[in-house]
């Protein structure tokens, strides 16, 4: 969406400044790696998301957006851990590395 829709997201926030731009393309391909480390069982993929999270809410807050839409973005940190944690034995969290 950064990529090919920066012009659409500009528009409904004209005064974001030009550098959040290419910090979320960055953090949208590390998103990417995180969740290619999360199907490979890998532990610094949680990880990974949750500091992307908090980089993302910086950001968010730095550009004007409102508290509540800034910190929407944990929910998904939200659901992640609370798959990872289903599962008695077999939970997913000890399965990673």
């Amino acid at each position: 969406m950064y990529l090919l829709g920066s012009d659409a997201i500009r528009q409904s926030l004209p005064n974001m400044p030009d550098w959040t731009f290419p910090v979320l393309i960055v953090f949208s391909v590390f998103n990417l790696a995180c969740a290619i480390a999360l199907f490979q069982w890998k532990k610094w993929g949680f990880w990974g998301f949750c500091i992307s999270c908090f980089v993302a809410l910086v950001v968010n807050l730095s550009i004007g957006l409102g508290i509540a839409q800034s910190l929407s973005g944990f929910i998904g940190w939200a659901i992640l851990y609370g798959v990872l944690q289903i599962g008695k034995e077999n939970k997913g969290w000890s399965q990673l590395d």
